[in-house]
């Protein structure tokens, strides 16, 4: 297996402006879409959604697959995934000319299993929780002598992510908080550290299911926790622990972390369908149902522009028609 350098520093703004660069050919300047006059105040959905995979992670994944050597993109990469990191590597490795192998859990949305292997991907299933892919993942990495794409805890995955924190900046100068959902952390730790690298007087809160808060009971304990176990019906926030350099950058860059619960991600599922007419995943929905459920005005007083980070749209119709019909 070859071991990318791995590092305790955070990023700077000069390697997310880089990976900015960098990911031009594939990544998609993502529309704000104004829902203020559904939501009576300042709010603006960041859709992720929208990108190439329909997630965020196309940043992170084609930023690092990029770096890699030659030699090393002949071998091939590998990671482990819940689904949208894994279809993002898959695509960027496509694009760039690496086969690609996912470890998935047994739980895999249909979707997402074939969103990944839609871009070639060999996918190999393992146990239900993060330590089981990644265990997985490992070994079939040394075995094979494949390149491990974290789905989180790198920092070229974080500057990666970091880039959709510039975008809010150019987009919405005027903002005056952004809401970015947490799994591992490498959105919330990207999009931290470019926006307070620019802008330290935007607020940035990070969003958890009440059911998987694994960083902010991390952060409340001062050091990362590894949860027992997660439930949630946000499937893409669901890992049993932030990673190490994630965790560092929540603690410096992120103002609060706040939970919601499922059956108010759930509700912001279908307001972003009925308001925005966008396809918001759970885990996507997320910051949106901070918004709606009063989650965020109990956390902080807010004046000014809302931005939420609708991180992922990777669901079935038959998800949406079932809790439509609820």
């Amino acid at each position: 297996m070859t071991h990318m350098p791995a590092t305790t520093a955070l990023v700077t703004l000069e390697e997310i402006r880089a990976a900015a660069e960098r990911i031009t050919p594939i990544a998609r300047v993502t529309p704000l879409v104004d829902v203020s006059g559904p939501a009576g105040r300042p709010f603006f959905l960041k859709c992720e959604s929208l990108q190439p995979a329909g997630a965020f992670k196309i940043r992170g994944a084609y930023n690092m697959v990029a770096q890699l050597d030659p030699a090393q993109r002949a071998a091939g990469v590998i990671t482990y995934s819940s689904g949208n990191h894994g279809q993002a590597m898959a695509l960027a490795a496509r694009t760039l000319g690496a086969p690609a192998v996912v470890v998935m859990p047994t739980t895999a949305p249909k979707v997402k299993v074939e969103g990944a292997r839609a871009f070639g991907a060999e996918v190999i299933f393992a146990g239900t929780t993060s330590a089981d892919r990644r265990a997985r993942a490992e070994a079939e990495a040394s075995r094979r002598g494949l390149t491990m794409v974290p789905p989180f805890d790198h920092e070229w995955i974080i500057a990666g992510q970091g880039t959709a924190g510039l975008e809010i900046l150019e987009q919405r100068p005027d903002v005056a908080v952004v809401l970015v959902p947490i799994g591992g952390g490498g959105l919330v730790a990207g999009v931290a550290a470019a926006v307070k690298l620019s802008r330290p007087d935007v607020a940035i809160i990070g969003v958890e299911p009440v059911g998987a808060a694994a960083m902010k009971m991390s952060v409340d304990a001062g050091h990362p926790v590894t949860l027992p176990k997660t439930e949630t019906v946000a499937d893409g926030l669901m890992p049993v622990r932030p990673g190490d350099l994630t965790f560092a950058h929540v603690q410096k860059f992120v103002d609060r972390v706040i939970t919601v619960d499922d059956k108010d991600i759930i509700a912001a599922v279908l307001w972003i369908f009925a308001n925005a007419r966008l396809v918001a995943e759970p885990s996507g929905a997320a910051t949106t149902a901070a918004v709606l459920s009063g989650a965020l005005d109990a956390a902080i007083p807010i004046d000014g522009p809302i931005v939420a980070i609708v991180s992922g749209g990777n669901m079935g119709v038959d998800k949406l028609a079932e809790w439509s019909n609820r």
